[in-house]
C-alpha cells in the first residue's frame, strides 16, 4: 500500500499565488511549451498537475514539456 498523496490538480488561482505569474503570461507559456498543459476537467473548468507546477518551480528557466 503506498503512503503518497495523490496528484491533486489546482485551479488557476492557486497556479498564478504559487508562480507570481499573470495569467496572459501563464498562457503564453503554456502554448509555448515552456510551463504544463492544464487539464481540462469538464466543459469551462481546466486544472494542471500540482506534481508538474511544483516541477516547473524547481527550474522555470529551463522548464519544457516533453510530449511523448
Amino acid at each position: 500500500m503506498s503512503t503518497e498523496n495523490p496528484d491533486r490538480i489546482i485551479r488557476i488561482n492557486a497556479v498564478l499565488a504559487r508562480t507570481g505569474l499573470t495569467r496572459s503570461t501563464l498562457y503564453r507559456k503554456v502554448q509555448n511549451g515552456t510551463f504544463p498543459k492544464q487539464l481540462k476537467l469538464s466543459a469551462r473548468c481546466a486544472g494542471w498537475r500540482e506534481s508538474a507546477v511544483n516541477e516547473w518551480l524547481r527550474n522555470p528557466m529551463f522548464y519544457s514539456v516533453d510530449d511523448q
